[in-house]
């Protein structure tokens, strides 16, 4: 993510980028299960194992090959990741993204055990019972990458923050895998329209209210996204023993509700006024950068480009 941060200066072109790429997680979550469960029927649990670690090899191989990695030594000192933590709208753009992801990832260990327990489901329909979610997710992540930024990032989390909230009412109500296809369909239709948002816009934070390098920044976006896949399984056998599954889809869907109104904070946050100074090493000697918008610097008689978060080799 901080790679298409810095690749795409634009906008809205890096939220059309970012929501293809998220689009592949979902890819990922659609085929795993079949791909795991076909193979394991036919050739045993060494295979699929095997085969993804030979995948992973070659994609990581591909990927140092074409993208071809390299240290930048021109590059500017980006802003830490104790100053990223302490800005409140970077926080409110993260915990939309564990917030909206919560509900999910409560439920992919709890649903199972409660379909066994209300209508003695089958392997079948436990199985693709987290299908229609999966494909509503690649959807809604490659139309809300562009969209968004169009209608407001801000609006499209406060929006998907709500429907998630009232498909996890409904989850309870199901008394057969047909009843989950709807609430799953919007719910992750309604998760790729906040992730598609909220990774976009922290690239944006940080342009806006910090120095323009993106390490840092969705190191936190992940980090928060992971937060909530590690408190699903933590926190949902506990409540489902102390209160139950339905009880446990409500008190979800309130968080949800509660944090919706958060989403406000962040329709139009402050940039933070610095003197934008920054200096340019070429051949051992520094210059310094006037603090304005020109774009260009001259530099022991070399023409060189500037744009503020991006680096150029002399």
């Amino acid at each position: 993510m901080g790679m298409l941060a810095q690749a795409y200066p634009d906008d809205a072109e890096r939220g059309s980028a970012m929501g293809i790429a998220l689009g592949g997680l979902a890819l990922g979550v659609l085929v795993g299960p079949p791909y795991g469960g076909v193979l394991y029927e036919w050739a045993g649990k060494p295979l699929p194992f095997i085969l993804l670690a030979l995948l992973t090899l070659f994609d990581g191989s591909l990927q140092f090959m074409v993208l071809q990695p390299k240290i930048d030594r021109g590059e500017p000192e980006g802003s830490s990741m104790k100053q990223l933590a302490k800005d409140p709208y970077i926080i409110v753009a993260a915990g939309a993204i564990t917030i909206g992801n919560l509900g999910i990832a409560m439920l992919e260990p709890s649903l199972p055990l409660w379909m066994m327990e209300s209508w003695q489901a089958g392997s079948f329909e436990r199985g693709i019972a987290f299908l229609p979610a999966s494909i509503s997710y690649l959807v809604g992540t490659n139309i809300f990458g562009p969209l968004a930024h169009k209608m407001g990032r801000w609006l499209s989390a406060f929006i998907g923050l709500v429907i998630i909230g009232f498909c996890l009412l409904l989850i309870p109500s199901a008394t057969s895998v047909g009843g989950l296809i709807i609430p799953h369909l919007f719910m992750g239709f309604s998760i790729g329209m906040i992730d598609a948002s909220m990774f976009p816009l922290m690239g944006h934070l940080v342009d806006l209210r910090h120095v323009g390098v993106y390490g840092s920044i969705y190191a936190i976006a992940d980090a928060a996204f992971c937060f909530a896949f590690a408190l699903g399984p933590f926190f949902s056998g506990p409540l489902v023993r102390s209160v139950g599954f339905p009880t446990m889809m409500y008190i979800i869907a309130i968080i949800n509700f509660i944090y919706a109104p958060l989403m406000f904070m962040l329709r139009s946050p402050p940039p933070i006024i610095r003197e934008n100074e920054a200096s340019a090493v070429s051949n051992g000697v520094t210059a310094q950068l006037p603090a304005t918008n020109d774009n260009y610097q001259k530099i022991e008689g070399t023409d060189a480009a500037r744009m503020q978060g991006y680096q150029y080799e002399y």
